[in-house]
């Protein structure tokens, strides 16, 4: 009894030290190009290079019945820009328009 648990604890602590000379890049490390939720988003910079970043923001936005601000732009190979859905300003004439699917 005692020999088959020396030879599971050899085995997981085989499988650990596998693991662990894994690279750290993994699945976990993909970002689709375009991602977002009702606060705001991202859209991948080379993404951006081929359709137009605001029209994807502003349609996205819409569709929460908000406007788009954008936060910032990292120009370069992998980089993003970063946008937010805010409510309609206070003063303003009208909702914006929203986008159907």
């Amino acid at each position: 009894m005692e020999s088959a648990m020396r030879k599971i604890l050899a085995a997981s602590l085989l499988m650990g030290g596998m693991l662990a000379a894994m690279p750290a890049q993994a699945f976990f490390d993909w970002v689709p190009p375009f991602k977002g939720n009702d606060t705001g988003g991202i859209i991948a910079f080379s993404l951006a290079q081929q359709a137009d970043a605001r029209q994807l923001a502003v349609d996205h936005c819409a569709r929460y019945g908000k406007v788009v601000k954008f936060l910032g732009v990292d120009a370069q190979p992998g980089g993003y820009i970063s946008f937010a859905c805010r409510w309609v300003p206070y003063g303003a004439a009208e909702r914006p328009l929203s986008v159907r699917y």
